[in-house]
């Protein structure tokens, strides 16, 4: 008689893969200094692959077409990394004027508290504007700007071989298969969707900080260009960015102008966000590409503390990219319903448009 095999023990099969999640969310955090770099050089490969297969479709060689594309990209990283640079600098020497605006709001607040028979005692937030702390913390702003400007040779490193390595990865993929003739219709799925997303994101946080910056220089507040960088920065983290990024322009507005102009620049960020936020960006990327509430805030934490601030400005791409990774999945497709807005968790599509048939539609061909 054959012996009775003892039942499965659901527990430590638990247990085990909580072990491992640990074990490999703790490799990633102490590899940050390795892991940051290469997930920025993803994603920047991701958005960059569009432009990389039009240079190719007007006849420019892989080569030349790979060193334009990074030209562009990092050029325009590079002037929003000196418009940041040179605002922070121009902060520090504007920040007698601050405190000094500060201290006038102050007490037209409290004269105002008190005529309504609420007395509070006269610099009570002296300790949050001492001048030491915030000179401290503008010198390390621009020392941690020029660190991770330090970074950026191996991230231009890393996305160079990326892109070239791009247009041969198909005909690399069915090798490594074993079939010519493999189906990689998911793949290119997961590949155009991240892009498409990235895509009009990009786009709606530019057209945000393009407006937002436009409206502060209308109203008369100092560095625009700088808030507007901001607005488009943190655009990327929905619902907590917008009002993360609202919050120093509206104060520099209140300290420089007062609270007439601060009321103009807060309205103007909250039509603006609405609009582009709540308005055109679910009508143009649809209802699949979201992530609840919920999820923002998890993410946000959880890539916060793994990478640091990179990780936070990282947090929503990379929650959306493994969203669309799990949507392409049957077994995990559950996973990425949770993470949606919509109780379907599927995305839309364009009526009669026929799925990719080969990553090659989403990934530019060309030389390997």
């Amino acid at each position: 008689m054959n012996p009775i095999s003892p039942p499965q023990n659901t527990g430590a099969k638990f247990l085990q893969a909580a072990t491992g999640i640990v074990i490999v969310l703790a490799g990633l955090r102490a590899a940050s200094s390795f892991m940051v770099p290469l997930m920025l050089a993803l994603l920047l490969t991701v958005i960059s692959l569009p432009v990389l297969g039009w240079l190719r479709r007007i006849r420019i060689p892989a080569p030349v077409a790979v060193i334009l594309t990074v030209l562009l990209t990092f050029g325009l990283l590079g002037v929003l990394g000196m418009v940041g640079m040179v605002t922070i600098d121009e902060m520090r020497h504007a920040l007698p004027f601050y405190l000094s605006r500060f201290q006038e709001v102050e007490l037209a607040v409290l004269n105002a508290l008190a005529e309504r028979g609420i007395h509070l005692p006269e610099g009570m937030y002296a300790d949050l504007v001492q001048p030491e702390r915030i000179l401290a913390f503008l010198s390390g702003a621009l020392l941690r700007a020029a660190e991770f400007l330090s970074t950026t040779f191996i991230v231009v490193l890393y996305t160079v071989f990326m892109l070239f390595e791009a247009a041969g990865f198909p005909k690399k993929l069915r090798a490594a298969i074993g079939r010519v003739d493999a189906d990689l219709s998911r793949m290119a799925g997961v590949v155009q969707d991240v892009q498409r997303y990235l895509a009009i994101k990009t786009l709606i946080s530019l057209a945000t900080g393009a407006l937002v910056g436009l409206w502060l220089w209308l109203i008369g507040v100092d560095f625009p260009l700088f808030w507007g960088t901001i607005a488009f920065l943190l655009n990327y983290i929905p619902n907590v960015g917008s009002i993360v990024a609202a919050i120093p322009g509206v104060l520099i507005a209140l300290l420089q102008l007062g609270f007439g102009s601060a009321a103009l620049a807060a309205a103007g960020y909250l039509v603006i966000n609405f609009i582009l936020g709540n308005v055109i960006e679910p009508a143009i990327m649809g209802r699949g590409f979201g992530l609840s509430t919920l999820v923002v805030v998890i993410s946000l934490v959880f890539w916060g503390w793994l990478w640091g601030p990179v990780g936070m400005l990282l947090s929503v791409p990379l929650t959306v990219v493994l969203r669309i990774a799990l949507e392409h999945t049957q077994d995990f497709r559950w996973l990425a319903v949770l993470l949606g807005t919509g109780a379907d968790g599927g995305r839309e599509t364009v009526a009669g448009e026929p799925p990719p048939e080969t990553i090659a539609e989403a990934v530019p061909s060309g030389g390997g």
